[in-house]
């Protein structure tokens, strides 16, 4: 495949391997190459939409499931991710823990929580994502959670695309390993050839 290169599964259960994961992106047209911008702000020659499989309910609900099984011990009572590519992740695995699913967003370039959401001290979160690339965005979220008491038990993701090298100090699980070359844009090859780079997401 292309500038991908595909890790061993990461699966907590033989349910969904990483293979059967990355095939679902494809079928959906969710993993995409040409030259991309990325939320991080980095280049890269793939792209993976999560959107266009989470449009899916039955993919959305068989992702959500293998990811929650990895931290079905943990005694999680609630799920959160940032808005919006995470919402339906979160949702999906709170409900296969049978956990409730929150989500932050960013106010005045700070992540928060709004729309009437609160945490209790103590209570044991989940914080999600489709797609980990620095991992920035995922630690906003910790962050946000241990601002208001709560504790964070694991981090998970459907796409792990920094092949690992985006590290946190917690439980962390991801469906799927993806590694794939990114630049920063002054130092971007492919803007270097005449290539535009272009934004599928909606950041």
């Amino acid at each position: 495949m292309g500038g991908v290169t595909y890790h061993g599964a990461m699966t907590a259960r033989d349910a969904l391997t990483e293979r059967e994961t990355l095939e679902r992106y494809e079928k959906r047209g969710g993993l995409l190459r040409g030259h991309f911008l990325l939320t991080s702000g980095l280049h890269s020659d793939v792209y993976l939409q999560s959107a266009l499989v989470l449009q899916h309910p039955e993919d959305a609900a068989a992702l959500g499931e293998a990811l929650a099984a990895g931290f079905r011990d943990e005694r999680v009572q609630t799920v959160l991710a940032p808005a919006i590519g995470g919402i339906l992740v979160a949702h999906e695995v709170a409900r296969a823990l049978g956990a409730r699913a929150l989500f932050t967003e960013r106010e005045n370039g700070v992540m928060r929580l709004r729309r009437g959401f609160t945490l209790g001290r103590g209570e044991r979160c989940l914080v999600v994502e489709d797609v980990i690339t620095t991992g920035g965005s995922t630690r906003e979220v910790v962050r946000c959670v241990e601002e208001h008491g709560g504790v964070v038990v694991g981090v998970g993701s459907l796409i792990d695309r920094s092949g690992g090298a985006a590290s946190f100090p917690v439980k962390r699980a991801a469906l799927a390993t993806v590694t794939a070359a990114t630049y920063q844009p002054e130092a971007c090859p492919l803007c270097k050839a005449g290539s535009q780079a272009i934004k599928p997401g909606s950041r």
